[in-house]
């Protein structure tokens, strides 16, 4: 029980520092820590879920960090655990999202592949406010691409 509450606990305190405006460095490098200390949880009871929704938030964390080696390698653990285990709805166009915003910092052509593949999956997302996220989400790529 307590690594469940652990990686709750950690996935929340990420997600406060990726809202906070003017982090410090000290703030980027904990968020690197709690993201991954609360995928490490997660992978102690979770599920398959808990470790594709782990990988995509370390990811996450290295795009907004212009980290895209990192950010790269976790998208791409994402990716294969949606693809594997055929996870779909939001999760699956946020494993192409997740693919899509680590390529926007190397390489344009790449994000725009993810990018397609992403919009196209909205259309299998059950819940419309689920889909209207997600859009948001994607065109916030675009947006920082440069692309209208």
């Amino acid at each position: 029980m307590i690594h469940k509450q652990m990686a709750i606990e950690f996935f929340n305190k990420t997600w406060e520092l990726l809202e906070k405006k003017d982090r410090t460095k000290d703030e980027d490098a904990l968020m690197i820590h709690q993201a991954h200390a609360s995928l490490y949880h997660w992978l102690q009871i979770g599920g398959l879920i808990n470790f594709q929704r782990g990988e995509w938030l370390v990811s996450h964390v290295y795009s907004i960090l212009k980290m895209h080696e990192s950010a790269l390698y976790h998208a791409k653990r994402c990716l294969d655990i949606t693809l594997d285990n055929n996870i779909g709805d939001f999760d699956l166009t946020f494993s192409y999202e997740a693919m899509a915003r680590s390529y926007s910092l190397v390489d344009n052509n790449k994000a725009s592949e993810y990018l397609k593949l992403a919009y196209e999956s909205i259309d299998k997302i059950k819940n419309y406010e689920n889909k209207e996220y997600c859009t948001t989400q994607l065109d916030e790529i675009i947006t920082s691409l440069g692309f209208d």
